[in-house]
């Protein structure tokens, strides 16, 4: 993939901003702990609530972390409409040791290009038991993952909680996380 036009972005460009969040913060803010490359639209909001004390803490419990890549496209659609293809890599490694920690027949297949994959209720999940995530639009693609993955009674709990407890949406927002 090409990175050509990171120095003219890193120039003149300026991340999406939500308007909860009330001024401009330095584009390191947008950076998570996991980012070793460029080439994402968007942060992977996710991610954000981890440090390095935090993912050393995990690390110190016995929680694995493998490396993967997906550059995260824009997706902020909120007309119901799929999002962009989306490059990613999957390293071998990574897929042999989630085939380790599983190990009850599934399978994870490693591959390195672009995805036009779109987790719905009809494509399903195929291979993760809990789901770190942020909050989503109603009708943003996004939503259609999570209830794939969590389906529409958890997650319908899920955000009449966030609502009430005033939880903040997209990068500098809250984090949960589902275990259906």
């Amino acid at each position: 993939m090409s990175v050509a036009v990171v120095p003219y972005l890193l120039r003149h460009g300026l991340p999406i901003r939500y308007s909860y969040v009330r001024r401009d913060w330095p584009l390191s803010f947008y950076q998570t702990v996991f980012a070793t490359r460029p080439g994402s639209a968007e942060m992977p909001s996710a991610s954000r609530p981890f440090t390095p004390e935090v993912v050393t803490a995990l690390a110190t419990r016995g929680v694995l972390i493998a490396p993967l890549t997906l550059h995260c496209g824009v997706s902020s659609l909120e007309a119901g409409e799929d999002p962009y293809p989306e490059p990613y890599d999957v390293p071998p490694a990574t897929a042999r040791l989630v085939n380790h920690v599983r190990a009850s027949g599934g399978r994870v297949i490693a591959a390195a290009g672009w995805t036009s994959h779109l987790v719905t209720p009809e494509t399903g999940v195929r291979a993760v038991d809990g789901l770190l995530t942020g909050l989503h639009e109603p009708h943003s693609s996004h939503l259609r993952m999570l209830a794939a993955f969590a389906g529409q009674e958890l997650l319908a709990r899920c955000y009449t909680e966030a609502i009430s407890s005033g939880y903040l949406w997209h990068e500098f927002g809250d984090v949960h996380l589902l275990m259906p």
